[in-house]
């Protein structure tokens, strides 16, 4: 009895298939008259949003740090000023108001605010109603369409949200900006469904570019601290191409002398007069605080280099920066991958074995920076290269690699086994080397061409 229904199942699809009755077919789709009767009764309508509801999925669900909102204003400022320069090239007069492409970071603890200054195109007042009032509208994107197919630009923006990580932060965002074609213009929103545009009345104070002030909420402290700021550049933006200065503070105590008081001249010979004035003398210290702007990407992106054009003490120095290690790495490989997918790195050997190498074995992976276009996106590699690999340092910067829409994670997908085998395959190539005397120098001239 148990097995009839099955039975009974199987000869209603045997009947349903042989049979020219088919029998328990479902139809799903539509004829040809009920098509076309469709496509003329069709009504259009746009999706709606909840926009106060869209911008907490953005600032609460999308990113993982907060820290990443600063990546993300240097890279739409790096951006700005691969813009104005490109422009540059075509009309002279387009760097006139400022000529300086640089990008300015300011703190103030008292007002509790957190400012980022570019000098780069700029944004005129129709830019800042579309740019910026609209989620996901890339600026960027819509910059390189204008420009063709044929533009050889490294623009870093694409999704068009990375401006609204700022709100991981501040509970109010202020943006003054200054195209060439337009006055000056302040665009302001506290996160929620409006923002308001209005003339700057302190009127052109910045020549060209934009100034991003982030009023700071209560638990984001740490970004007035000026050690932090440092550490974040450096972390996430340390080559990008364009300089980035940190209005930091100088604390100094400078020392003097008093003149001596003024008095009557003590009795006796000129010796005792001498030594009593002496005394009367008192250092006096004063603690002087002085403010100045200070680069902090000083670091070269040699990876994007030729290798012939770098020298053994830059990749030296280079090591020591990304790494933090004191010693010189025992060789190096600087290649570009090209074929399916393309990259250019650098693979270092440390001159000394980490001293948990095996303890730790299966919980380290390679200490791999992946950039894109210069920008840090991550250094938390877990299946890149095999752990018995995992005492590699060195960088990866690719523009064809599958990022999530925050920039911090990768997607899965077959580029990067294709990237993972290229990288063991030089890695093994170097270690080959290394053991072979002649050839213990790093090698300097790699290339991968597939």
């Amino acid at each position: 009895m148990k097995w009839f229904p099955l039975v009974a199942l199987f000869g209603a699809i045997a009947v349903g298939t042989n049979g020219s009755e088919e029998v328990g077919k479902v139809s799903t789709g539509l004829s040809t008259e009920q098509e076309a009767t469709l496509e003329k009764s069709k009504e259009s309508f746009e999706f709606q949003a909840e926009v106060n509801r869209l911008m907490d999925i953005i600032i609460n669900s999308l990113y993982k740090n907060k820290d990443i909102f600063l990546r993300e204003l240097i890279s739409n400022g790096s951006d700005a000023l691969d813009k104005i320069r490109f422009l540059s090239v075509s009309d002279e007069t387009a760097l006139e108001a400022k000529k300086e492409l640089e990008i300015k970071i300011a703190f103030d603890k008292d007002a509790r605010t957190l400012t980022i200054t570019d000098s780069g195109i700029g944004m005129t007042k129709a830019d800042l109603v579309a740019n910026l009032g609209t989620v996901a509208k890339s600026g960027t994107t819509n910059f390189a369409e204008a420009l063709g197919e044929g533009a050889d630009l490294s623009l870093i923006g694409q999704f068009g949200v990375g401006f609204y990580s700022v709100y991981l932060v501040a509970d109010k965002v202020r943006v003054a900006s200054k195209n060439n074609k337009d006055e000056q213009y302040i665009w302001e929103s506290t996160a929620d469904s409006s923002f308001t545009v209005a003339k700057d009345p302190r009127g052109d104070t910045l020549g060209r570019g934009s100034e991003i002030t982030l009023f700071l909420k209560e638990d984001a402290g740490e970004f007035l601290e000026q050690s932090r700021l440092e550490e974040l550049i450096k972390r996430y933006s340390e080559f990008i191409t364009f300089p980035i200065f940190l209005h930091k503070s100088k604390t100094e105590t400078v020392e003097g002398e008093e003149e001596a008081e003024e008095g009557a001249t003590p009795s006796g010979d000129d010796l005792e007069v001498e030594d009593e004035a002496e005394e009367k003398k008192k250092p006096a210290t004063e603690t002087v605080t002085t403010w100045d702007w200070e680069r902090v990407n000083t670091q070269s992106a040699i990876w994007s280099k030729d290798p012939k054009e770098v020298g053994d003490d830059d990749y030296k120095s280079f090591y020591k920066s990304i790494s933090k290690d004191y010693a010189d790495p025992s060789t190096w490989i600087h290649f570009k991958a090209e074929g399916e997918v393309e990259f250019k790195s650098i693979l270092f050997i440390p001159s000394v074995a980490p001293h948990d190498m095996y303890d730790n074995y299966y919980q380290k992976s390679a200490q791999l920076r992946l950039y894109v276009r210069k920008v840090l996106i991550t250094d938390e590699f877990e299946d890149l290269v095999p752990r018995y690999l995992n005492f590699l340092r060195g960088v990866v910067d690719s523009d064809d690699l599958p990022l999530n829409v925050s920039r911090e994670t990768l997607q899965q997908h077959k580029v990067l086994k294709v990237m993972g085998k290229k990288l063991v395959r030089k890695a093994l190539e170097m270690l080959r080397k290394l053991s072979s005397p002649k050839d213990a120098e790093g090698d300097e001239e790699g290339s991968d061409d597939e």
